[in-house]
């Protein structure tokens, strides 16, 4: 998309990569799957998950460099172990699966995730962290936003505020950069992209920085509250668009 073709569309996008990384930023979860619906209304279908993706990356690589101090690398490593495989086995898929299944899979198991009965000890274990990456890469080959179901699986880990945000900023740039990659090598053409996306990238960095000032004054207590209820708003909006779609 040349910037010079349509300059109010541009900004429009730059301001809605910065408000939704506010969002994310602040609240934990919700803005990937904002600026999804709004690139949807806008890019051709075949760009809207690869430029998606490059302008996640982005967002959520800036704000695990802010929160760096604050990363579970442990849980990291493991996860970014799974999301190669994810992100493998997702480069040799050609037939893809409806997606009103997929968004109800992912909605039923976001709300498990978040509802369901705790373990004893609330940590997953190293082998589950790896299924979570490998799973939600691949998902996210097909369906873009996978934001909340990764969020599903960092709020198992208990951790408080700032290392969930951290957290989940590291998985998902490990993920969006597995993603990139995939769609390289199917020969997406990044490069026609790469003006607009630069400068949103740079509106969410602004947006991240004045959402890690915000989450600061969110009392911890709050913080959880309000990441668990987003999070279940993100599954119950998959769930409508899912019936939509199959009842149609």
């Amino acid at each position: 998309m040349p910037l010079q073709d349509n300059l109010e569309l541009a900004l429009f996008l730059i301001f809605s990569a910065a408000g939704t990384s506010f969002i994310t930023a602040a609240m934990g979860i919700g803005g990937g799957v904002l600026l999804l619906a709004i690139l949807a209304s806008v890019l051709p279908p075949a760009a809207l998950i690869p430029v998606h993706g490059l302008v996640q990356l982005g967002s959520n690589g800036n704000r695990a460099i802010m929160t760096r101090q604050h990363i579970d690398w442990c849980m990291v490593k493991s996860f970014t172990a799974g999301a190669l495989i994810g992100a493998f086995v997702a480069s040799f898929v050609v037939i893809q699966l409806p997606l009103y299944l997929i968004q109800l899979c992912v909605a039923l198991f976001i709300l498990f995730l978040v509802w369901g009965p705790k373990p004893k000890k609330h940590q997953m274990s190293e082998k589950g962290q790896v299924a979570a990456g490998a799973g939600t890469t691949f998902i996210s080959m097909f369906v873009g936003a996978t934001g909340p179901l990764v969020a599903g699986f960092v709020h198992r880990q208990s951790y408080e505020k700032l290392t969930t945000t951290a957290t989940f900023a590291a998985c998902m740039s490990f993920q969006h950069l597995l993603k990139m990659l995939v769609f390289s090598l199917v020969g997406f053409a990044f490069w026609q992209w790469l003006p607009l996306v630069i400068l949103m990238v740079l509106g969410g960095m602004a947006g991240t920085w004045l959402g890690l000032r915000m989450l600061n004054k969110i009392p911890t207590q709050h913080f959880r509250i309000i990441f668990k209820t987003v999070i279940t708003l993100m599954a119950v909006r998959l769930l409508w668009q899912a019936s939509q779609v199959f009842f149609a």
